[in-house]
């Protein structure tokens, strides 16, 4: 898969994001207001059921959630500040299931003064139906081109799957005391 896994050096919240490093994120992409995350699930992420806990799924748009609403590079007015969420929101459409490949994709709907409302779409796919372009996979030819990145709209190299989860976070910009 393209991108790196969880580290202070992809996002600085995750430095010593213990939870999200267990889980397996991997940082797709990376924007102002934006985040693509992906992960495998797990057996130990799964529910009596079979299928993922909801709380694995909840865990995991949160974390797309945290990192679409924390810059990346924070600005001196903003070095001393977090932004956290005020409240969420979760549906729950579909089941995922053991092997399946989750991707979340996060983006800012609005923000105003220390508030902000985005949106987490989470999908989950069968291994081997989560695409890479062969230069992210790296087979390609010189000449092949890389993924590209739009804000607000997967990149380029993934097919995510089925649509299992939709996620709506507020959030609110504090003082990291």
């Amino acid at each position: 898969m393209a991108g790196s896994t969880v580290s202070g050096d992809t996002h600085p919240i995750l430095k010593d994001d213990y939870a999200s490093e267990w889980m397996g994120i991997e940082v797709v992409a990376l924007d102002d207001g934006h985040a693509t995350i992906r992960m495998a699930l797990r057996q130990e992420m799964l529910n009596g059921f079979g299928m993922a806990h909801g709380g694995m799924i909840f865990a995991f748009g949160d974390t797309a959630f945290a990192l679409a609403c924390n810059q990346t590079t924070p600005s001196p007015a903003d070095e001393g500040n977090i932004t956290v969420a005020s409240g969420v929101d979760i549906n729950f459409l579909k089941p995922a299931f053991r092997g399946q490949i989750l991707t979340a994709v996060a983006n800012r709907r609005a923000s105003t003064g220390r508030s902000g409302l985005y949106d987490v779409q989470i999908y989950a796919a069968d291994p081997g139906t989560v695409t890479e372009t062969p230069a992210s996979a790296g087979s390609a030819p010189a000449a092949t081109p890389p993924a590209t990145t739009v804000p607000g709209e997967l990149p380029t190299d993934i097919l995510p799957g089925e649509l299992v989860a939709e996620f709506r976070g507020r959030s609110r910009t504090i003082s990291k005391k």
